[in-house]
């Protein structure tokens, strides 16, 4: 396994550049811009050109209870290799920061790309454990966090950063983290999603403020608008997909590729069950997950 994930890091330099001459012309994409995706799910991830590839550490992580993924990006290139973690959950806290140990990164910022409805955020337990984390969310979600963002910020983790896009919808307070734009930054771009697009799908629009006409205008406006090689990394996935491109996205998504008057039809006959965490999750995620510390021992 060790020879194959090396081989696959010694071709994404050249499977990028193949991606990006294809994705600039009006041509098919070939095989080997179609496998792009994949070999930099399997082998991490590099950075740039020259002498800034592989300043970017990326860990996409699974919490199998609710479905969700948890992402670790970390500056490497950087002597104290700051790190930011996406959407953690509360059960996978011990495993995440185990991790972020092990790879000797300091972690310093646990974010929200939205209030979740159906795991309790694991930015409460983290603040107890690892000292010096800040945790982040949009103004707009009207939880507690140390950290409140609005759509056009940035959030550096060394000479790294990611962009804040509102993409409310899903929730009146979703956002979608995207890598930086730059000759020093990771290229192809990673966009973090949350619920707002889901590989194929996307969040449902019933509760918490939802809208339907808001995610189908901002999911166009600022998630597949990006250059069409950026990889989408979504909150969620039921089906076993870990990664898709803009690209993918604007072609199969069976709802977003339809006009915004089918995609409210479609929307509002889903007939989705009540989510069942929604009771224990949301009244805990707004005070940022933060639960009753387990009782000392004498």
């Amino acid at each position: 396994m060790v020879p194959l994930l090396r081989s696959c890091r010694r071709l994404i330099p050249h499977l990028s550049a193949a991606a990006s001459s294809s994705s600039s012309s009006s041509a098919p994409r070939g095989p080997i811009s179609r496998l792009l995706p994949a070999v930099l799910a399997m082998a991490g991830y590099s950075t740039g050109s020259g002498g800034d590839r592989g300043r970017l550490l990326f860990r996409q992580l699974f919490e199998k209870e609710s479905s969700t993924y948890t992402y670790l990006l970390a500056d490497v290139g950087d002597p104290e290799k700051p790190a930011v973690l996406i959407d953690p959950v509360d059960r996978t806290v011990d495993r995440d920061i185990n991790l972020i140990k092990e790879l000797g990164l300091k972690l310093v910022y646990a974010m929200n790309t939205h209030v979740h409805a159906d795991h309790v955020t694991g930015t409460g337990l983290i603040k107890t454990k690892v000292p010096g984390v800040k945790s982040v969310i949009a103004k707009a979600g009207r939880a507690k966090a140390d950290h409140f963002i609005e759509h056009g910020d940035k959030l550096y983790f060394g000479n790294l950063f990611l962009e804040v896009r509102a993409t409310p919808g899903h929730t009146a307070g979703c956002v979608t983290y995207v890598t930086g734009d730059g000759h020093d930054q990771p290229s192809p771009r990673m966009a973090f999603t949350g619920d707002a697009l889901i590989i194929r799908a996307c969040g449902r629009t019933d509760f918490q403020g939802g809208s339907s006409d808001q995610l189908y205008e901002s999911v166009h406006s600022q998630i597949l608008s990006l250059p069409k090689d950026t990889l989408l990394y979504p909150g969620h996935d039921y089906k076993g997909f870990t990664v898709s491109t803009v690209e993918e996205e604007l072609a199969y998504n069976p709802r977003l590729t339809k006009d915004k008057e089918t995609f409210k039809t479609i929307m509002e006959n889903l007939n989705l069950a009540y989510p069942m965490m929604i009771d224990v999750a949301l009244p805990a995620n707004l005070v940022c997950g933060i639960q009753d510390p387990p009782p000392s021992k004498v």
